[in-house]
């Protein structure tokens, strides 16, 4: 099975009431470990990839890495660049074998935003491929991502048809209070259920992606807690939350900063009982291991697509 588009995923997540999980990719551990709960779980996944992680990875060896996920697994995988900022970043993903792209012109203005998104909207369906765009702004920090809560803006749902029908985009992003990062919320994280579901009168049937989801556990806060030294537990929008948007109009939710912390804290757990080793596999298996374990639990229980690879 070769790479696939969202399309049929997000087709599917829709009318099932549930959400594709789009986890952010680094190195071959992290998708070896999201590639194994997949399998575990039969979920459709989709690897995404930020600049950060073009940069610190190179694109050709992620891009081969997925490539190698989905002939090992034989699961259905997009292969998407999350938070492409230019129409150059995400030519070149196109080209180079990517499946989605993610044109994130928020910061500009409406109708610039609409200008950038088109462009990219025809090179990429031009060559079979997606584009994610955003629509309203989240607060936080997180690789290129960097917006400060007074720069933050919810999505303004009058804004979502028009936005849609002249970039012809195919998902939307939109702000509804989630953050990027894993240092969150100072009072009582809360989304706004009434713009979601004023998006999706606006859009019916039309995929709506949450950005900045991320929500530790409380067993990986307290590892962290135990292990982290000053890498505080993250806060993050309660999990049932994101639940209930993923029966709405929700069809992909990013999940990033918990498989970081999953991973530090692991290492950093070993390398507190460990301090002789130095053998990168003996610390980077259970590694590995944590990211398969906090995968299946967003699987199973944020996004509700276990058992839907092949259904």
């Amino acid at each position: 099975m070769p790479l696939v588009t969202s399309t049929e995923m997000f087709k599917k997540a829709y009318e099932g009431g549930y959400a594709i999980g789009a986890f952010n990719v680094n190195n071959m551990e992290i998708i070896q470990g999201i590639v194994e709960a997949g399998k575990l779980e039969q979920a459709p996944l989709i690897l995404q990839v930020s600049s950060g992680a073009r940069k610190y990875a190179n694109p050709i060896y992620l891009t081969k890495m997925v490539e190698a996920a989905v002939e090992e697994s034989g699961l259905p995988i997009c292969l998407h660049l999350d938070h492409g900022d230019t129409y150059e970043l995400c030519k070149d993903c196109v080209d180079k074998g990517f499946t989605s792209v993610m044109i994130d012109a928020s910061k500009h203005s409406f109708e610039e935003n609409i200008k950038i998104t088109r462009n990219v909207v025809e090179y990429a369906h031009d060559h079979g491929v997606v584009v994610e765009a955003e629509l309203g702004r989240l607060a936080g920090v997180e690789d290129a991502v960097n917006v400060s809560e007074k720069d933050s803006s919810y999505t303004d749902p009058d804004q979502v048809q028009e936005f849609v029908t002249r970039t012809g985009v195919d998902s939307l992003a939109i702000a509804i209070g989630t953050s990027h990062g894993a240092y969150k919320f100072k009072g009582e994280p809360k989304l706004r259920f009434d713009i979601l579901e004023e998006v999706g009168k606006r859009l019916p049937g039309f995929p709506i992606v949450l950005h900045g989801a991320s929500s530790v556990p409380q067993y990986l806060t307290e590892q962290i807690n135990e292990y982290g030294g000053d890498m505080p537990g993250a806060r993050g929008v309660p999990e049932e939350m994101l639940r209930q948007a993923a029966t709405m109009a929700v069809c992909k939710i990013n999940i990033d900063s918990d498989i970081r912390m999953a991973v530090t804290a692991t290492i950093r757990k070993y390398f507190k009982e460990n301090p002789s080793h130095f053998d990168p596999r003996q610390y980077l298996g259970p590694a590995r291991q944590a990211v398969t374990d906090i995968v299946r639990h967003k699987l199973v229980n944020v996004l509700g697509c276990n058992g839907k690879a092949f259904n």
